[in-house]
């Protein structure tokens, strides 16, 4: 099975720690990153994902925003050259332990965060990263 994440998502989920905008959308997102956790490979969308599904409901999602458009295409652009494959709309990612050492030791870096400029998350994946990804739920990969 796969799990369906849009491109900036894949940076999000390095620095998540269960916080979110409603209790639906943090236990939405904990199943998800369980999911990760065990081994689940990532699909590529272009839209709404996984973790968007729990805003969907609510009358204008944001996920449906040019500026997160926007964020994914940075996102993609970042992340492609690091991961070795074109991160585009069908792509399958297999995340592993190298892998997401990769992908953390860029995000720390800030090499892969493009995407992340003006988004209000920022400051608290700023401290997680700065932190070492302590308290992010996505530590053991299989």
């Amino acid at each position: 099975m796969t799990i369906s994440l849009r491109p900036h998502h894949l940076l999000c989920m390095l620095t998540y720690i269960g916080r979110g905008y409603s209790p639906a959308f943090v236990a939405s997102y904990d199943s998800v990153i369980a999911r990760l956790s065990a081994g689940e490979a990532v699909l590529i969308v272009d839209g709404p994902d996984a973790i968007c599904a729990p805003l969907l409901e609510n009358g204008e999602p944001h996920c449906f925003r040019q500026s997160v458009i926007d964020r994914d295409r940075r996102a993609a652009k970042d992340l492609s050259p690091l991961l070795g494959v074109e991160i585009t709309a069908g792509t399958t990612i297999a995340l592993d332990h190298q892998t997401l050492g990769e992908m953390r030791a860029a995000f720390a870096a800030g090499t892969i965060r493009s995407a992340c400029a003006g988004c209000q998350w920022a400051d608290l994946c700023d401290a997680v990263s700065g932190n070492g990804f302590t308290g992010s739920g996505l530590l053991h990969l299989k």
